[in-house]
C-alpha cells in the first residue's frame, strides 16, 4: 500500500495503490521537519529564544540534559544520543524483531525520567531522536499546552489538514489508520506513544500531506523559515535547517526529509526554486528516497518544458 502526491505551479495531483484515500499513514521522522516547523514558529512568537534551554520547559532537575539548548537540537549539534541506553530498550527493540511489537510507548513522564540518566557528548553532528522528542514536549510547554494540541492548533488546523496527528495510543487511531508491514509483509503494530510525537509518531493521509507541501512551497505554513539551512551536517555539501536537510542534487537544491519506522516508510522534498514537491508514503518497510528523488526531479523538469513552451 502507497501514496503518492506531486504538487507544483500548474496543480496538485494524488495518487494511491491499494489504499483508499482516507487511509492514514505513519510519516516516521518527517514529524522532526514539522516539529521543526513548530520550533521556528514558536521563536517567531517571542515563546522562546535561542538560548533557550531544555531545563527551561521541562522539568529535568538540574540534570546535565537540563542545559541543551532547544535551537542545538533542531540542527542535531546537541551531543544528545540517538535514544537513551537501557535494558528496556534493548528488550523493547527484541520484540519489535521478534514480535513487530511498538519499541515506542512511553508516556512524557517515562520520557523525562530516561532524559534525567543522559549526558550530552560533544556538539558534532548526531542524528537524534531523544532530541526531537525533547524539543517537541518543551515547545509544548512554552506554549501553555501539550506537543498533540501544538501539533493541531498551529499546523492542522490553520493549514486545513483534516488529519495530521500524533496518537498517544493505539485507542487514538484513526479507524482508516493502516497497519505496517516489513519488506517481507510481516505486520507491526503502530507505532504510537505520547513521548514518541515529535521525533516520529505523527500519522497523516496523503492529501494532508500535499497540502502541507504546498504550503511550505508558498512560505504560508507557520515557522517555513525552518527550511532555511544553518549549519552544515554532513560536510558542506549537505546542510541543515530547524531539521529539514538541504543538499544539490544534479546541480537544485532539494530540501528534504524522510522516515522509517517499523512498517513504513515515507519522503517529502521540495524543489523550492522550481515551486515543485513530491510526497511519497509507503504502507511497507522499504525505501522510497530513491523514488521521491527520481519523481521530484522528472516533476521539475516537467514544470521547466511548461514554462518554456508557454514562453514561446
Amino acid at each position: 500500500m502507497a501514496a503518492v502526491a506531486t504538487v507544483s505551479p500548474a496543480g496538485t495531483s494524488v495518487a494511491s495503490v491499494g489504499a483508499p484515500d482516507d487511509a492514514d499513514f505513519e510519516i516516521g521522522s518527517i514529524s522532526k521537519g514539522i516539529t521543526g516547523l513548530l520550533y521556528t514558529d514558536a521563536r517567531e512568537r517571542g515563546e522562546i529564544g535561542p538560548s533557550t534551554t531544555l531545563g527551561d520547559l521541562l522539568p529535568l532537575d538540574g540534570t546535565p540534559v537540563a542545559g541543551v539548548t532547544l535551537s542545538s537540537i533542531t540542527t542535531h549539534h546537541s551531543g544528545l544520543p540517538s535514544l537513551p541506553a537501557s535494558a528496556s530498550l534493548l528488550r523493547r527493540s527484541l520484540a519489535l524483531w521478534l514480535h513487530g511489537a511498538n519499541p515506542y510507548g512511553e508516556t512524557l513522564d517515562e520520557l523525562l525520567t530516561q532524559a534525567r540518566g543522559v549526558r550530552p557528548g560533544p556538539p558534532r553532528p548526531r542524528y537524534s531522536n531523544l532530541g526531537f522528542q525533547l524539543l517537541g514536549h518543551a515547545l509544548g510547554s512554552a506554549a501553555g499546552t501539550t506537543f498533540q494540541d501544538l501539533l493541531r492548533d498551529r499546523v492542522a488546523t490553520p493549514l486545513g489538514l483534516e488529519v495530521c496527528y500524533a496518537p498517544a495510543t493505539p485507542a487514538d487511531l484513526r479507524p482508516a489508520a493502516l497497519n505496517g508491514t516489513t519488506r517481507w509483509g510481516r505486520k507491526r503494530q503502530p507505532w504510537t506513544g505520547e513521548a514518541l510525537g515529535p521525533a516520529g509518531g505523527i500519522r497523516a493521509r496523503i492529501g494532508d500531506m500535499a497540502r502541507l507541501a504546498a504550503a511550505l512551497l508558498d512560505g504560508s505554513a507557520p515557522g517555513t523559515a525552518a527550511l532555511e539551512p544553518v549549519e552544515d551536517f554532513t560536510g558542506r555539501v549537505v546542510r541543515i535547517g530547524a531539521a529539514w536537510i538541504t543538499l544539490e542534487r544534479n546541480g537544485r537544491a532539494i530540501t528534504w526529509h524522510n522516515g522509517g519506522t517499523g512498517g513504513f516508510r515515507s519522503w517529502l522534498g521540495l524543489d523550492r526554486a522550481a515551486g515543485t514537491a513530491v510526497v511519497v508514503l509507503s504502507a511497507t518497510a522499504i525505501s522510497v528516497d530513491r523514488h521521491g528523488f527520481a519523481l521530484l526531479e522528472q516533476l521539475t523538469e516537467e514544470e521547466g518544458h511548461r514554462v518554456s513552451a508557454a514562453g514561446d
